[in-house]
């Protein structure tokens, strides 16, 4: 196969990370990697071809391998495209090999916790290079994907999908998929949303730390200081501009300083055009804009998509119009409570390898983190954390599930995580489970839809606090449903309708998945005791 375009991690990742900087060189690898990126390599051809609608789902064309070089693919494009003859979705049939998936045959014989044990081997995919051209990037060990349209590993998915793992006695495909995230952060800086070219602007929740730690539990601490290089790597990468910040520089890449000089974090991408595997969705959504407003609108979207929450109310001014996304003015409470895990995690690891002075240096840094998220992110008159619009230097009105990430953390107070409580058992829980959200918007990460990992979070972080009455009647709504769906179709889903468990979930981009990974991980979770997290 031709070599498409080289280009060095180490200059794009510098140019990437201090785009908003003085310049600063960036720690990555000086090798060449070679990307295919089918929406620079194609030129009009990728454009037409998802605006065309060639395919019903936009990602599905990023993930088709070329049948020969894409830049000979382009260029007869341009000089066929015009003709009387010519039809578009024919000249993709016969230059393209659309991905595949292994079939998989539902089955409702075996019990819920057999079936989800032993589906892991039908989502787990085998590490080494490629064999042709595609935007997938190898990764040195086996790993799990998700299942349905996600071919690929993502990042926060993958914790979930590890709690299972561990109750499922899968030590080692843990240990290749916590290799595999280091791998990452080793070669590309940091870990992307996907292992795929067209999430390299961005990444998702940093939940490697706590993947650590679930190694940890598995194996040991001493196992697990392994990774502290990884985990000190990723912490840099999500605080990088930092050092820039003053009164009149306040935000910079994914950290924000406050006006009295807290630091604190938030979801930014580094690219500002249309997500490659949503180019027709982004592209039609900014239709009418000016070019700055189109930059914006996404950079702003592609936050939201590194959020996990893509997408949802809790992004946008007006609730009613998607158009009023405006991820990076928004603090998240759940992310920062993430980089409290992290700063933790660092200062337990270096403790653990006996160097007391960085230690003691995260401890601090914790500490004052947690201060700052029962400061910054609580609404007394709510009684319950929310997220923190910094252009504004006001919490949001609009209350999620992200507020159980203090909980789940024990980040919050004896005062406040009983107050959250009460809250997530008048507002959130129905008779699936936890909502997501409170506005019914037709986004997925909105009402009337539950996913997995905010029931673990929820679940787990009311038992930190002995809320143990809640957290089993939650456990016990979420297991139902996962097993009234199994029962009727044979599958886990990505998400579930818990407003009216007769009905399936929806909203969003694309239709709801079978799988699946995360949903797996959790229930095997929920149903085992002592697991690992």
């Amino acid at each position: 196969m031709t070599i498409l375009k080289s280009l060095k991690i180490a200059g794009l990742m510098g140019l990437l990370f201090f785009s908003c900087t003085p310049q600063k060189q960036a720690e990555v690898s000086d090798e060449p990697r070679d990307f295919y990126e089918p929406w620079e390599v194609l030129g009009p051809l990728f454009h037409d071809v998802q605006m065309a609608g060639v395919f019903p789902d936009s990602k599905t064309f990023v993930d088709c391998t070329p049948n020969r070089d894409p830049g000979a693919i382009a260029s007869d494009y341009l000089a066929l495209k015009d003709g009387p003859d010519f039809e578009l979705k024919a000249f993709v049939s016969a230059n393209f090999t659309p991905p595949s998936e292994p079939a998989i045959v539902a089955s409702r014989e075996e019990s819920l916790k057999a079936h989800l044990e032993n589906h892991w081997k039908n989502l787990t995919r085998k590490a080494g290079a490629l064999d042709g051209i595609s935007t997938l990037i190898p990764l040195p060990g086996e790993y799990v994907v998700p299942g349905g349209r996600f071919r690929e590993i993502y990042y926060w998915d993958s914790y979930f999908t590890l709690i299972g793992l561990g109750a499922s006695g899968r030590t080692d495909l843990v240990e290749a998929m916590v290799d595999n995230f280091a791998y990452l952060i080793d070669t590309v800086g940091f870990i992307p949303n996907g292992n795929r070219t067209y999430y390299l602007g961005r990444s998702q929740p940093p939940f490697f730390a706590s993947m650590v730690n679930l190694y940890a539990q598995l194996t040991s601490v001493e196992e697990a200081t392994i990774y502290l290089p990884a985990v000190q790597k990723e912490y840099d990468f999500w605080m990088r501009g930092s050092d820039y910040l003053t009164p009149d520089l306040s935000a910079v890449n994914r950290v924000v300083r406050l006006s009295d000089g807290t630091i604190l974090n938030r979801y930014w991408d580094f690219l500002d055009f249309p997500r490659p595997e949503s180019h027709k969705e982004d592209y039609e959504l900014a239709e009418g804009l000016s070019e700055q407003a189109r930059k914006e609108l996404f950079r702003n979207l592609r936050a939201g998509a590194e959020s996990g929450w893509d997408y949802s109310t809790r992004w946008f001014q007006d609730k009613a119009d998607f158009g009023s996304i405006r991820t990076t003015e928004i603090l998240p409470v759940d992310l920062n409570c993430l980089m409290f895990a992290v700063e933790t995690t660092l200062a337990n690891l270096y403790a653990a390898k006996g160097e007391t002075q960085q230690s003691d240096f995260y401890t601090a840094q914790a500490d004052k983190r947690k201060a700052a998220i029962q400061r910054v992110f609580w609404d007394a008159d709510k009684g319950a954390f929310t997220d923190y619009i910094w252009t504004e230097n006001a919490l949001s009105a609009q209350l999620t599930l992200a507020g159980a990430y203090p909980l789940y953390f024990n980040v919050a107070s004896d005062e406040q995580a009983a107050a959250q409580a009460r809250v997530l058992e008048s507002d959130f829980l129905l008779p699936g489970g936890v909502v997501t959200t409170t506005i019914e918007s037709g986004q997925q990460w909105d009402y009337p839809n539950g996913w997995a990992p905010l029931q673990w979070m929820s679940i787990k972080g009311l038992e930190h606090y002995g809320e143990m009455e809640l957290a089993t009647e939650i456990k016990n709504r979420w297991l139902r449903v996962n097993d009234k769906v199994y029962q009727n179709t044979g599958k886990m889903m990505e998400k579930y309708n818990v407003a009216d468990t007769t009905l399936i979930a929806g909203g969003g981009e694309y239709p709801t998945q079978d799988g699946f990974g995360w949903s797996n991980g959790v229930a095997l979770g929920l149903m085992s005791d002592n697991v690992a997290y």
